[in-house]
């Protein structure tokens, strides 16, 4: 069975992540999958619209943290090749089409996307706060949406898709049944377009969505080695074994009250 199905209406690639056994779970095989799925589709002169969905009652479970615990080291193999739509150098259109869960990398994929329709019954959640030492700080802030709404992302909180759709994060709600006709609408609505405008608008668009300033680059992979990284495979391990996790915190306990700053004169990170 392969893990990335794909099929072709015309001009556009349906792209089927497909372990439904896992929430399709992103593992080194489905990783390396899409990375040349998406490659063959930006290569493709016949090729011009993508729709990403997945089997099962899972968009994606994000990291598949049974690989992890099996090769005891976080964060994932790094990928024969570069895959180009999490890199940003797809230049071609992305619609998000979100069958279920989508939590962790799986919510990366849809951030990735340029249009989003979820049935109602989706759930999302950004894990980065269970799993690392720094919650995922700038998904919100990518997302242009208020500070508080971005804090609870961040902090790991279940967004609905209907919550989601009041925020201006998914652009339709359908029923399961209406889900892929609904993408695909919308990618035939971009076949309307000229091919220049639809790639030039997509890039332009693309360019301006907010970025997190360097600086606060710097903050956050600093804050990403403050505390007992023993707790990264903790959280996993408990997560995997269905018990309370249990933290140890910081290796120094003084280091709760020494958080890494910035200078507010030279602009450096202070640790």
């Amino acid at each position: 069975m392969a893990v990335v199905e794909t099929e072709t209406h015309g001009q556009i690639l349906v792209v089927r992540m497909n372990r439904p056994e896992r929430l399709n779970a992103l593992n080194t095989e489905l990783r390396q999958s899409l990375a040349e799925t998406w490659t063959m589709f930006r290569e493709s002169k016949d090729l011009e619209v993508a729709i990403l969905t997945g089997t099962g009652r899972g968009f994606c479970a994000g990291e598949d943290m049974k690989e992890t615990l099996d090769h005891g080291v976080v964060g994932g193999k790094k990928l024969a090749i570069e895959d180009p739509f999490r890199t940003g150098k797809l230049e071609k259109p992305v619609i998000g089409a979100i069958n279920g869960f989508a939590m962790g990398g799986g919510f990366m994929l849809v951030e990735a996307t340029d249009l989003r329709v979820a049935v109602r019954s989706a759930l999302f959640e950004i894990s980065e706060a269970k799993r690392w030492l720094l919650g995922g700080y700038n998904h919100g802030h990518v997302a242009n949406l208020p500070y508080p709404i971005a804090m609870e992302m961040a902090l790991g909180f279940r967004f609905t898709a209907e919550r989601f759709y009041e925020l201006g994060f998914i652009n339709r709600l359908t029923e399961p049944d209406d889900l892929m006709p609904t993408a695909l609408e919308m990618a035939e609505h971009l076949l309307t377009l000229p091919p220049a405008s639809r790639v030039n608008t997509v890039h332009m668009m693309r360019q301006m969505r907010p970025r997190v300033a360097p600086p606060m680059e710097e903050l956050a992979n600093a804050l990403h080695e403050h505390g007992a990284k023993s707790d990264r495979i903790e959280s996993r391990a408990a997560f995997s074994e269905k018990r309370k996790p249990n933290f140890k915190g910081w290796d120094n306990p003084e280091d709760r009250y020494n958080l890494p700053t910035i200078d507010a004169k030279t602009g450096a990170v202070k640790k």
